[in-house]
């Protein structure tokens, strides 16, 4: 207990870090460019980051985007706030907050692309509504992207991958659907740059095959 309030003091003192304590918090919608990343460079957001691996990583590879890892545990912010810090990557920013309301973050269209990293698959019936890819999230993801920004999967879940493209191609208004069962053996890896979460080093180590796909509305 004692290590996570010393965390969460030290991400309220962060700028990397957006969370309730700070005015900004609520200032911040549609002016992420101009209040925080002082640029006009497109901006890419990981929902339910976690530690913030892949926004971490995407920040180290492309300097020319913005990246925003969201998640509700401060102490997981902490981590990729941290790595963020020592490795001078002012293009990535972490917004502390539950992905239900991000809507009162980012103004329509402000967000150039979404990704989700091995969300929880909320396996039983009563939480299908609450998978990061049913149709109340998909429509959110709608209103937030830009025209023609992506969604991109990662996941080791077969039931939540199924269930994820199974409703993409129920819609009628999604275009370039693309997707594989096993990412490191398809034409589609250099898409996901090897990045890898340790949710996704434990499980392929367990021998889980790493499922992926993408569209855009």
């Amino acid at each position: 207990m004692k290590r996570k309030l010393e965390r969460f003091k030290i991400i309220e003192e962060r700028p990397n870090v957006i969370e309730p304590t700070k005015p900004i918090y609520k200032t911040i919608k549609g002016k992420w460019r101009e209040e925080h990343f002082k640029n006009d460079k497109p901006i890419t957001v990981e929902l339910a980051c976690g530690r913030g691996e892949y926004s971490v990583g995407l920040g180290r590879l492309f300097p020319e985007r913005n990246y925003i890892g969201v998640d509700v545990k401060g102490e997981r912010i902490w981590k990729g706030s941290t790595v963020a810090v020592e490795e001078n990557l002012v293009n990535v920013a972490f917004l502390r907050t539950h992905i239900l309301l991000i809507e009162n973050f980012f103004e329509p269209g402000e967000i150039d692309e979404v990704w989700l990293t091995f969300p929880d698959p909320r396996p039983t019936k009563r939480d299908i509504k609450r998978r990061l890819t049913s149709p109340r999230f998909m429509e959110m993801y709608k209103r937030l992207l830009k025209p023609g920004g992506y969604v991109r999967l990662k996941t080791d879940n077969t039931t939540l991958y199924e269930y994820t493209l199974e409703e993409a191609q129920n819609r009628t208004d999604i275009k370039d659907l693309k997707f594989t069962s096993d990412v490191y053996a398809s034409e589609l890896r250099p898409e996901c740059f090897d990045i890898k979460t340790r949710y996704e080093e434990a499980f392929a180590a367990k021998g889980e095959t790493i499922k992926y796909l993408r569209f855009h509305f």
